[in-house]
């Protein structure tokens, strides 16, 4: 087991925003969520669906040892991740944010180098290794093509997935993705989902956030949904992905429809509100 989350809970602390210490005594006003439990394998993708202000990305946070949960515990490999270094972690866990936009006309293949950053001590530069690693990363992702372009003149596609390739070069067990299909447009939200299935394929575990349902039924085997900083559900996507659910965790009437080729999605019902002008 990668990661093994038991009963965390976090809030931030008025007097320390990075909230790095664990005070079991939080002010449960500043609670942004609890009572998480959950874990995750090779091979897993977990799909943690939710509206907006619920706690989704605080919670990825805490998964990659940004922030500290106020209680329980969070074990990497059987081990609590408050033992090891942050270096430690990056060597297990990749993480990308929701947003990360360069401001210096690195290369393609400077930015993915940058991957290998947990390996190499302050004083010392990439080595063949490295580069050989960093253009695997390339290829694997099918970007190789890229790797002499500017990062900062890359459409929102290409950056994500030349950030995508600099966290494979870290090499870790675990991706946490923080929404990454949020800013692509359609057909680049289905390529990126087809590569997360095929990293998945490859012994990979993943945990992402999203606000697209589809997306969980195409690509996840696992599925949380999060309405005010706790699950209200969690399971196979069959099973957790109802109407009922999403109805309580988005407030709108959704239908779950079936295409000819069993692929499920689900399609809000446009609520009939008038209007006064």
């Amino acid at each position: 087991m990668i990661l093994d989350v038991k009963n965390i809970a976090f809030s931030y602390d008025s007097n320390n925003s990075n909230n790095k210490n664990k005070n079991n005594g939080d002010n449960k006003s500043n609670r942004i969520f609890e009572n998480i439990s959950f874990s995750i394998e090779k091979g897993d993708v977990l799909c943690i669906l939710g509206p907006n202000g619920t706690g989704k990305t605080t919670l990825l946070k805490c998964l990659n040892g940004i922030y500290n949960p106020n209680q329980g515990d969070i074990l990497i490999n059987e081990k609590k991740i408050d033992k090891f270094s942050f270096n430690e972690i990056s060597k297990i866990i990749g993480y990308i944010p929701q947003g990360h936009v360069s401001t210096f006309p690195f290369s393609v293949l400077d930015v993915v180098l940058m991957g290998r950053a947990p390996y190499i001590s302050l004083m010392e530069s990439p080595n063949k290794k490295d580069l050989k690693i960093a253009k695997k990363a390339l290829k694997t992702l099918g970007i190789a093509h890229m790797k002499d372009k500017e990062y900062t003149n890359l459409s929102g596609g290409e950056r994500q997935l030349v950030f995508l390739a600099r966290v494979l070069a870290q090499e870790p067990e675990l991706l946490i993705l923080d929404e990454p299909t949020s800013h692509l447009d359609f057909g680049n939200q289905i390529r990126l989902l087809e590569i997360i299935d095929q990293l998945a394929k490859s012994g990979l575990a993943i945990i992402m956030s999203s606000h697209f349902p589809d997306h969980a039924f195409s690509t996840s085997n696992k599925v949380a949904i999060m309405k005010d900083g706790n699950f209200i559900d969690f399971g196979n996507p069959v099973d957790v992905i109802t109407a009922d659910n999403l109805k309580i965790a988005y407030n709108i009437d959704i239908e779950i429809i079936e295409s000819k080729n069993k692929q499920k999605f689900c399609m809000p019902i446009k609520p009939n509100i008038p209007l006064k002008f």
